[in-house]
């Protein structure tokens, strides 16, 4: 199952910014979004393969970066490649990398996998990294199509994914 996302406030982490990309996870994002708004998380014939919760979401965020006076604009990746932002092949990081010379700031709305995954691309470049939405758990769902090929999800709920790995992994960053 995806893994669920919380959208976090990102105004205050670009504020002195003029220009920010954002990259997106299509699957956990997009499925996040969808769940939350109880909506389709792919309807193939209006969107092909575009979560439009995930677009909307974007869509909101451009708007309040514009009336920041943050120029903006969405990261456009591979068909296979926007589904899963922590599995970018180096062509894909290669391409942001070369789209986000342009910016101040690229916002990732994903996993911490997909942070890394844009930190590691951008490592040497002055371009701030900022994470646009955290983990709240993963999402245990039922899977439901409906014609003509959309996809939404049904009786979901999100299971928290920490157990004794999270103290764990925690103490062993400490050191």
């Amino acid at each position: 199952m995806p893994i669920h996302l919380e959208e976090l406030d990102v105004t205050s982490k670009v504020a002195g910014l003029d220009s920010a990309l954002i990259t997106a996870c299509n699957m956990c994002a997009g499925a996040s979004l969808a769940m939350n708004e109880n909506k389709p998380f792919l309807e193939f014939f209006k969107s092909r393969f575009k979560s439009p919760p995930l677009e909307r979401y974007i869509g909101r965020l451009q708007s309040e970066l514009s009336k920041n006076g943050i120029r903006s604009a969405k990261f456009q990746g591979g068909v296979i490649q926007q589904f899963f932002l922590c599995l970018w092949t180096s062509r894909q990081r290669t391409k942001l990398k070369e789209i986000a010379k342009q910016y101040d700031a690229v916002i990732v709305l994903g996993c911490k996998s997909a942070v890394e995954t844009v930190n590691e691309t951008l490592q040497a470049m002055n371009c701030k990294v900022i994470k646009g939405m955290e983990v709240a758990g993963i999402m245990n769902t039922k899977t439901r199509f409906h014609l003509p090929f959309d996809i939404s999800f049904e009786y979901s709920e999100v299971i928290p994914m920490c157990d004794h790995h999270c103290e764990k992994f925690s103490h062993q960053s400490q050191h």
